[in-house]
């Protein structure tokens, strides 16, 4: 009989997470000098920007505060709009939670603190080859993540002193095109033989957000359909 040979499991490495980090470093650099020249010709300094990627940390958060900023919105509104758009990092933390139980409280909360959508597409992978994940690589995947974002966001606001338009460089659609290559290679990471599942899940989750958007802003109605789909993917896998 022939003999299988297993697959080793990625080493529980700082080192390691920093590879496998490496992949997604383009869409930080990418998003982070967007985020730079948007912030700056919405009327906030090099130094905001600086700070906004140190305690924020949420691209989409970060654009929308510019957007509210520009607005002249006040602060609680800008406040209670993106604590509503980063709900779904409530769920991110709650899936990949179960792989840390063994970890402390307070180490924990630094996997959640700088999980972000990158992050947690290459941990969900991750967990879904080898059935676990270790502390010390999540570190390292982390914390590159976030060195990365602070430094893009700071050369962007450097560079956006000298781009007062960002639109007209399609700097606006970049995170829309980060998502979108995130869900690609997310589906080519899938087995084939569950990859018609997802895309049935997707096709739902596009018709839920379409009909809420009739009775709902944005955002809630991400974060519900998410919810719901997320519900009906259990269901149907059971």
């Amino acid at each position: 009989m022939e003999r299988i040979e297993q697959k080793p499991l990625t080493p529980d490495t700082f080192l390691q997470g920093v590879k496998d980090c490496v992949p997604t470093l383009l869409g930080y650099i990418s998003i982070g000098l967007a985020f730079g020249v948007v912030g700056i010709a919405s009327g906030i300094s090099v130094l905001e920007v600086f700070l906004l990627s140190v305690l924020v940390y949420a691209g989409s958060a970060q654009f929308i505060f510019c957007g509210l900023y520009l607005a002249g919105a006040p602060v609680t509104a800008v406040i209670a709009t993106i604590f509503i758009v980063n709900l779904r990092h409530l769920l991110m933390s709650l899936t990949i939670a179960p792989y840390f139980t063994k970890y402390s409280t307070l180490r924990n909360i630094g996997f959640g603190t700088l999980l972000t959508d990158e992050t947690f597409g290459v941990s969900v992978v991750s967990a879904g080859k080898e059935g676990r994940l270790g502390g010390k690589w999540m570190d390292g995947l982390n914390i590159t993540a976030y060195t990365t974002w602070i430094a893009a966001c700071s050369i962007g606001g450097i560079i956006g002193q000298w781009l007062p338009d960002p639109e007209k460089w399609g700097l606006d659609y970049a995170l829309v095109a980060m998502f979108v290559a995130l869900l690609v290679l997310t589906l080519a990471s899938i087995p084939k033989e569950k990859l018609m599942h997802y895309i049935k899940l997707i096709l739902i989750m596009v018709i839920s957000m379409y009909g809420m958007l009739y009775f709902m802003p944005g955002h809630l109605a991400v974060l519900l359909s998410t919810v719901i789909v997320a519900t009906i993917g259990v269901a149907l896998e059971k």
